[in-house]
Order: structure tokens, then C-alpha cells, then sequence
């Protein structure tokens, strides 16, 4: 049994629909990612599942239970927003006790659920001061723990890690991760428009583009196999290396060809049998192409290097346009170098130039 199932759902603000009949199922216990650009939909849809938005038609299941209608505190669910929401003249042991408070639940019990939730996210210590004085990531923990007291059986996050900075941001995404694993049969559901939070957090990714979904599938199967353009521009950095040509016949089948460049796709799994002759798009990530003296591509000069410290991104370009590629952040690499590229056929992946899909 799914713990959440949204069933042909339409969120519609007067003639404008947001999504138009989209279906989406969760499974109990998993940490599930709804990732893409900005004004994509995934937080109106998460906010339907919140019961924050009326849905136009659709239903809305939670826990085997068709909540469509319910009033979000009857739906089993909890939710951390992007803005920490805390109330600045209560204590932190104030703020996350405060839905329980309301709902007059007993003393012992508030105070069991708030030591229990503050000894998960590690700010047992922080429980008599006020929100004014904490730090970012410290306030974020407060207002997960707010959420986690709830002893809800579904999780939604939105975006809360968009407003700290990159160290916080790389502390809590860990946090997060550790709480799913502490929380055990406890469903994730996260909403971000970073692929990093995205492809560490997820056992399942998610990825919209202009309210529709483009792919579903574990973080190793939309970074080695996107379904189309979109989710292969859009997940990876450095972002996929994009190159126009044709497939010919050759003498050992199909091969890739632009220009000069010439690429056997021998081992590349063709989801349907092609014919010859066909404009595609060739994408090859920067970690997959390897620097050599002799390789499948010759007569490449360096353009452009950027240091990173464990790896680096050599910019080269030959008659047909420059390629990012990613090295060994040790390895020797200068403006004006002579170089040749590696390719494993194998990791690449094609997609027709009219639609975008991937062969």
C-alpha cells in the first residue's frame, strides 16, 4: 500500500491549471524528492497533498485513507516550511510544544515528545532559549523538531535548507538523511530545486519541468539514463556536454558522426531499434570523457582551466565546437595544451533532436 497516492489530481487557479491529471504513488517509508526549476509546480503539489490548495478534481490518499477534503491537521502528516516560522518571544521548548499545546494533549505527554524530539536533532541544549538566539541551521532544527513532536506518519519539507548557507545547508541535508534512517517506516517527502539535495537525499527523484513530470526514478538512474534533454541539462555538474550530428551506418553497426568527429556506439543500449541517417544529440558528461595522448577524438586545445581543489574542469575545443571535461584535480593541465579525448560508449547517452527523448 502506497503511504501517499495522488490520483489523477488537477490544481486549476481559474483558467490557469497547474497540473492537469497528474498521478504520482509513494511508498511507506520512502524518502521521495520533487526536484525543478523554479514555477515547475512542485510546491503546489506538495502544498495539495498538505491540504494547503483545494484540488479542481483528483483525489488525495494518505495512509490508505482518501483525505481530498480533510483539513490538513486530519491528514497524518507534518510539515517543515522554507521559512522557520518560529515564534520569536517562546523558547524553543515553546515553539515545538505549541501544536501540542493546542490540541491539549497532556503535560507528560508534551514533554516526552519534545525530549525525544530535541535528543534526535542534538538541541536538547537549546531548549529554554529563544529563537533570536540560534543560529540558521539551529532555528531549521527547531522547526523540524516542531514538526517531528506531531509523531506524524508523512513528512513534507519545502525547501527548508534554501536560506542557509553552503556549510549549513551540507550539515542539515546530512541531518535530514540521518532522521529518515532514525525514523525508520516514517515517508519523506521533499521538495528543493538543488540536484545535490536532491541525488543524496532520495531514494526516489521526481524531476518537473512546466508542471509535468519527466522522469521517476532512483538518483543512479536519472543521472546515468535521463529519459530526455531536460533532465540530463538539469541534473549533473558540470552540466552534460550537448553535441548535434547524425547516425550512420558503419561497418561494425550505428556510429555517431559530426563534423570530424566520428563514434562508434558500439555497447550503447538502444531503447528501440534505430535507422541510419537520424539527427540526434549526442550528451557525454565531463567525468566520462578521460584526457589521453591517442584517443577516440584527437586535435582538442585547452581553453580554459578551473581548479576545484579534488578534481578540475579543463574547457577544450577543436573545429567543432569545446567540451567540458572533468580530470584528477592533480593532474598538470595549461591554456594552449594539445590533447586528445577518451570515450567510453557506454556511458554516453543519444536523443532525438526533434523530440528531445531519449534512444
Amino acid at each position: 500500500m502506497s503511504a501517499v497516492s495522488v490520483r489523477d489530481v488537477t490544481v486549476a487557479f481559474e483558467a490557469f491549471r497547474v497540473f492537469d491529471g497528474l498521478s504520482l504513488d509513494i511508498n511507506e517509508g520512502e524518502f521521495i524528492v520533487l526536484l525543478g526549476p523554479s514555477g515547475c509546480g512542485k510546491s503546489t503539489l506538495l502544498n495539495a497533498v498538505a491540504g494547503l490548495l483545494d484540488v479542481s478534481s483528483g483525489q488525495i490518499w494518505i495512509g490508505g485513507k482518501n483525505v481530498t477534503w480533510e483539513e490538513p491537521k486530519d491528514r497524518g502528516i507534518a510539515m517543515v516550511f522554507q521559512s522557520y516560522a518560529l515564534y520569536p518571544r517562546m523558547s524553543v521548548r515553546e515553539n515545538m510544544s505549541f501544536g501540542l499545546r493546542m490540541a491539549k494533549t497532556p503535560k507528560p505527554e508534551i514533554e516526552k515528545r519534545v525530549n525525544q524530539a530535541a535528543e534526535t536533532l542534538q538541541i536538547t541544549h537549546l531548549l529554554d532559549r529563544r529563537p533570536d538566539q540560534l543560529s540558521g541551521g539551529q532555528r531549521q532544527r527547531v522547526a523540524i523538531g516542531r514538526a517531528l513532536v506531531r509523531d506524524a506518519s508523512v513528512f513534507l519539507f519545502d525547501e527548508p535548507l534554501s536560506n542557509l548557507d553552503a556549510k549549513l545547508r551540507n550539515e542539515l541535508r546530512v541531518e535530514i538523511k540521518r532522521l529518515h534512517a532514525r525514523l525508520g517506516k516514517t515517508t519523506m517527502v521533499y521538495v528543493t530545486h538543488d540536484q545535490i539535495e536532491a541525488m543524496t537525499l532520495a531514494d526516489r527523484i521526481v524531476v518537473l519541468k512546466e508542471q509535468k513530470v519527466q522522469q521517476i526514478g532512483s538518483p543512479d538512474e536519472i543521472y546515468r539514463c535521463p529519459s530526455n534533454l531536460f533532465v540530463a541539462g538539469f541534473v549533473g555538474s558540470p552540466q552534460m556536454n550537448f553535441i548535434k550530428g547524425r547516425l550512420k551506418g558503419g561497418d561494425n553497426g550505428l556510429e555517431f558522426v559530426s563534423g570530424k568527429r566520428r563514434l562508434p556506439l558500439v555497447g550503447y543500449q538502444f531503447s528501440q531499434k534505430q535507422r541510419a541517417d537520424g539527427e540526434v544529440v549526442l550528451g557525454i558528461r565531463p567525468e566520462h570523457l578521460t584526457v589521453a595522448d591517442v584517443g577516440t577524438w584527437s586535435d582538442f586545445k585547452i581553453d580554459v582551466v578551473e581548479p576545484m581543489g579534488a578534481d578540475t574542469i579543463v574547457w577544450c575545443s577543436d573545429a567543432e565546437g569545446s567540451l567540458q571535461v572533468r580530470t584528477n584535480g592533480c593532474k598538470g593541465s595549461a591554456p594552449g595544451q594539445h590533447l586528445a579525448l577518451g570515450i567510453d560508449t557506454t556511458q554516453v547517452s543519444l536523443f532525438a533532436a526533434n523530440t528531445g527523448e531519449r534512444l
